[in-house]
């Protein structure tokens, strides 16, 4: 399973050298990798419908709990066969569609890095691994949206997206973080055998809003949905994939993976079933409004998505088996209409509903797929949509709330609303009468309408023989979601029920609908009338009020002083030690536990006081150097008398080298500018003094403190011993804190840097000026 995810990144990081031969009539060899990944999970496909499940697990970090732990049950099975085999039709149409591309080797990368996320997504047992590439969808998904950076609307599509998904991300981080602190392990496993423990405890509601942000933002929806319209400025390849069958997908699977550990309480069943409720009811409405195919294919997913969401969040064994069978029915019709739309529009130039008819003369496999594709997302008898619907209503009126006729209510009136949207899609643009400005119109390449008719007509096949999915496929996602074993038979008549009723009656109105309802611009521009109290609108305004307020905390706080940064800082640190210093009560100093003071100490102070007061009064940069100095070597002596010569040193060795670079720097400049008033100079010695106060009352707290020698006895006894070095200063400062030490040498080396370039600067005059 490793190698499997690995192998598409590692397709994508050679496409970087090879690209070129992408561009060649040899591109089309890079399609056949999800076609081996597909006929890999394939063959496993018997063993685990037999109640078998694989792992896999490599140690990576395990100080963090972080393994790559892999597991492949039915839910995981179910997806990588979405993923792969959805994307090999992707890949070979995508070749042909972007044809003549100059960035197509660039596109390629991106989809090979996208299909690797999901892989890894899908198959994680370690919730840290799952987030790594959860995070890895968003990005990668980012540059498919934005494929086509010269066009301002794609980058900002792709901006919206990465930022919704990617808040939903950093929530999910959260809500992992909490629940494997609680459970005390981040394998998914072995969170199962733990439920109890995360839902009994009182931070179980905030883990649950964080994991179900993560996952609503990521399937769009209700009010986070208005990303997936705009992505439909990516490339029909783009949309297809990511919106049909993997990335919008991923927070489905997220809920469905996560049901047994956070599921079976009122908080998870309200909680998805309003949100599923609204998404369906909300996108399906607005879905009849559209007149690009795009538009409407975008809220018809996001509707599709609100339904499994739903089912989710009722929770019975028929809501998980209509969950488990409609994921795989959308991915195929859906798929399928959108490679149907990117047809039309490769060939045609527009997407526009108002001006499409009549394609049928001049695209006939193309229309042939569209009608079957939009058969089976009505729901007609004899297609895989007709199953799925049927199990949908099942689910509802079998369903133990109380609202169950609401439910069963609402369901039809989503699915409805759906049927009209999918035969906008998939009938409307071949139907009527071919305008003259299509005439010219022609099939493009076999490569571009396989696929399409592939799905479409597995649709109609795993209608006519369900048994197909339904033993070997849904079955075992269903086990997997429920943990339990179980035999699902799907079947393709029932008898006269009220169910068939329902069914009959969704098809009926929808069609009905269908043909009253003719896309307009007036319907369409009445709709846009609302968007002032849409979520999008909404959303963008609170992100305005963020940048303004980023914007005045950016001037107010950075306004580029080093003075104000550093009385900021101070005054922000003196609140904090205040604090600290209140907590803890009266100090009360036992004057006879200090050392008495000797001349020489009384001196060097008397010294180190003259430096700092010629510091802060002198007007040459040159001289507050020399004073900052003797400072630095004032302390040196303080830490002779106490005994730490190798202190010492270290500290002498510093503050030489810093004043060396101080005269550097400084040596060229100009006096000071004395522009701070009475009133500043009043208030920055109120704040120092006030500092220095506090530090000190630190400094006796600390006196009176038990004194423990662990880790100095430690440093003491190991420092020749591990480190070979028999100064314990150098020892720490080179070898058990090297990391530290080799940072600051490089903020040094890069100071040092600067300070060279600005010695070899050459101004003319005019840039003086």
């Amino acid at each position: 399973m490793l190698f499997t995810v690995l192998s598409g990144l590692i397709t994508s990081s050679l496409i970087v050298p090879f690209g070129r031969f992408l561009k060649t009539k040899w591109g089309f060899i890079l399609a056949f990798l999800p076609v081996l990944l597909f006929l890999y999970y394939i063959k496993l496909v018997v063993p685990i419908s037999q109640g078998s499940y694989f792992v896999q697990s490599t140690a990576w970090v395990p100080s963090l709990g972080i393994n790559l732990d892999f597991k492949l049950d039915g839910l995981s099975l179910l997806f990588t066969l979405m993923i792969t085999g959805i994307g090999a039709c992707i890949f070979f149409y995508a070749n042909t569609y972007l044809k003549g591309h100059k960035y197509i080797d660039r596109f390629f990368g991106y989809l090979c890095l996208f299909m690797s996320a999901m892989l890894g997504l899908v198959l994680s047992d370690n919730m840290l691994l799952l987030f790594i590439f959860w995070e890895l969808t968003s990005i990668s998904s980012f540059f498919l949206i934005g494929f086509n950076n010269d066009n301002a609307d794609s980058r900002k599509s792709a901006m919206t997206a990465l930022s919704i998904t990617g808040l939903g991300g950093f929530f999910l981080l959260a809500g992992f973080i909490l629940m494997g602190n609680i459970a005390g392990t981040y394998n998914i496993t072995e969170l199962v055998g733990k439920v109890a423990l995360i839902q009994q405890h009182p931070l179980f509601p905030l883990i649950f809003g964080l994991v179900a942000l993560g996952a609503i933002t990521k399937s769009a929806q209700f009010p986070f949905h208005f990303w997936l319209p705009g992505a439909m400025k990516a490339p029909t390849p783009v949309s297809a994939y990511l919106h049909s069958a993997t990335m919008v997908k991923a927070g489905i699977y997220l809920l469905a993976r996560f049901s047994l550990i956070l599921g079976g309480n009122p908080i998870w069943t309200y909680s998805l079933m309003i949100i599923g409720g609204i998404t369906m009811l909300y996108a399906a409405f607005h879905s009849l409004f559209r007149t690009d195919l795009k538009g409407v294919l975008a809220y018809s997913t996001i509707s599709a998505l609100g339904i499994l969401v739903f089912l989710l969040g009722l929770g019975s064994k028929e809501a998980v088996i209509a969950a488990s069978v409609f994921i795989l029915v959308h991915a195929l019709y859906k798929a399928a209409l959108f490679l149907i739309t990117g047809i039309i529009d490769h060939e045609t130039g527009t997407r526009d509903l108002t001006v499409l008819r009549g394609l049928r003369k001049v695209l006939a496999p193309v229309a042939i797929a569209g009608f079957l594709a939009a058969l089976s997302s009505a729901g007609v008898p004899l297609t895989f949509g007709f199953i799925g619907k049927d199990l949908i209503y099942d689910a509802t009126l079998q369903s133990d709330s109380q609202l169950f006729f609401y439910l069963t209510a609402a369901a039809v009136l989503t699915n409805i609303l759906l049927v009209s949207a999918g035969f906008m899609a998939g009938i409307k643009p071949f139907a009527g009468k071919l305008p003259e400005q299509f005439d010219h119109v022609h099939l493009p390449y076999k490569s571009m309408w396989i696929p399409p008719l592939l799905l479409a007509v597995l649709g109609i096949i795993f209608g006519c023989i369900p048994g197909l999915i339904g033993d070997w496929i849904a079955g075992p996602t269903a086990n997997s979601i429920l943990a339990q074993q179980e035999v699902f038979h799907l079947k393709i008549w029932h008898g006269f029920n009220l169910i068939l009723l329902l069914s009959a009656i969704t098809i009926v109105v929808g069609t009905l609908v269908f043909i009253s309802n003719q896309p307009s611009t007036k319907k369409l521009a009445w709709i846009a009338t609302f968007d002032k109290i849409s979520p999008e609108n909404i959303i963008k305004v609170c992100a305005q009020e963020i940048v303004l307020f980023s914007a005045f905390f950016t001037n107010k706080m950075h306004n580029g002083y080093l003075r104000s940064y550093l009385l900021k800082i101070i005054l922000f640190a003196e609140l904090l030690i205040g604090y600290q210093l209140y907590l803890g009560g009266p100090l009360h100093i036992k004057w006879e536990t200090l050392s008495p003071v000797s001349f020489y100490e009384v001196t060097t102070v008397c010294i180190l006081i003259g430096a700092i007061v010629l510091t802060i009064r002198t007007s040459s940069r040159l001289t507050a150097v020399v004073a900052t100095s003797v400072v630095g070597y004032a302390i040196c002596l303080i830490f002779v008398f106490y005994s730490a010569p190798d202190l010492a040193m270290t500290q002498f060795t510093i503050d030489t080298l810093t004043v060396v670079l101080f005269v550097l720097v400084l040596f060229k400049l100009p006096s000071f500018l004395n522009l701070a008033n009475r009133r500043t100079i009043i208030r920055d010695a109120i704040v120092a003094i006030i500092f220095g106060s506090m530090l000190s009352m630190v400094a006796l707290r600390v006196l009176h403190e038990p004194t423990t020698t662990n880790i100095s006895k430690f440093y003491g006894d190991y420092a020749y011993v591990l480190a070979k070095g028999k100064n314990v200063v150098n020892v720490l400062l080179v070898d058990f804190r090297g990391f530290d030490t080799m940072f600051e040498i490089v903020v040094l080396s890069i100071a040092a840097l600067g300070v060279y370039s600005l010695l070899k600067l050459r101004l003319k005059s005019s840039d003086k000026e």
